[in-house]
């Protein structure tokens, strides 16, 4: 049977290392307690959980609003837990959604969907929903929610390249949380050995520099005390910079005639920044000052790690 439905994957980090340290009765005990909040999660905000994937859960929704709205609220919910759990101990989730044709076959699914949304969440940083297009149209962001173009990410398998958005969240009315969040995410670079290679090079003419994770925030700009110097007229003194935000890297730009950003792979796609912020990853190029179609632009290369 085929239908049209919204996948959903979430997926637990950090499992392997709490079932070094407690064991496995112990830590198999509160991996099954996470994933079946998380499974009545998706099946109270109008989902369908197809299967349990040992620290991960599959579901369905054939409205694309609600499989937003749940995986937000996994998100909000696990975190708060999460405030309460010793930072070793803490497995953060990830979630992944597409939406796109779903064949349903002996009480299971497959499709293009189902292994897109099951590549963003291996994709993904802790604490971080990624979704394709077709997941967001038609959708509100809601309270305390934005959609960010993260652009065209290379999915295993397929041919062309997959448009992605990261849906950013925070907990609505929540100062103290907020900070809670940031403070995670010092502790995920600190503790996870995934994050403490994370890294990103900068390359302008002779100018090439690596930054690690833990060297952000870190500016790009024309005045000489920047970490990164563009020393090119159009480019602000202070121009932009780099952050680590939820376990990824994040360019926000400051300047005063924006910033243009395009990804490897889809160099006829380019995004304007101008006070706005977006998630780097993989290889591309930031134009600053003057888009790309200006052949004099100063232009900034990078790669993500």
């Amino acid at each position: 049977m085929s239908l049209y439905a919204t996948v959903l994957f979430v997926d637990l980090q950090g499992s392997t290392s709490v079932y070094e340290a407690l064991g496995n009765a112990q830590a198999t005990k509160i991996v099954t307690n996470i994933t079946q909040r998380l499974s009545q999660q998706a099946w109270s905000g109008g989902g369908r959980v197809i299967k349990t994937l040992g620290d991960g859960v599959l579901a369905l929704f054939i409205d694309s609003q609600r499989a937003i709205n749940t995986a937000v609220q996994m998100q909000r919910m696990h975190a708060k837990r999460l405030s309460a759990v010793q930072p070793e101990f803490r497995m953060p989730i990830r979630i992944g959604l597409a939406s796109g044709k779903v064949e349903m076959v002996s009480r299971d699914c497959y499709g293009d969907a189902v292994n897109i949304a099951s590549r963003l969440c291996d994709l993904c940083g802790p604490d971080q929903i990624w979704v394709n297009t077709s997941a967001i149209q038609g959708v509100t962001e809601g309270k305390g929610v934005c959609f960010r173009q993260l652009g065209p990410i290379q999915i295993r398998g397929r041919v062309e390249p997959c448009s992605v958005y990261q849906v950013a969240w925070r907990e609505e009315d929540n100062t103290a949380f907020m900070t809670m969040q940031a403070t995670d995410a010092l502790l995920h670079v600190q503790k996870d050995a995934d994050f403490l290679g994370r890294d990103i090079e900068l390359r302008f003419q002779d100018e090439n520099r690596f930054f690690h994770a833990f060297d952000l925030p870190a500016y790009i700009g024309r005045s000489h005390v920047m970490e990164f110097t563009v020393n090119d007229l159009r480019v602000s003194r202070s121009h932009a910079r780099l952050e680590w935000h939820h376990g990824s890297i994040q360019l926000v730009d400051v300047s005063s005639f924006g910033s243009w950003l395009r990804f490897a792979g889809d160099m006829n796609s380019e995004m304007l920044l101008r006070r706005d912020k977006t998630i780097l990853h993989g290889k591309g190029e930031i134009a600053l000052g003057a888009s790309f179609s200006d052949p004099t632009a100063p232009i900034v290369q990078f790669t993500v790690t």
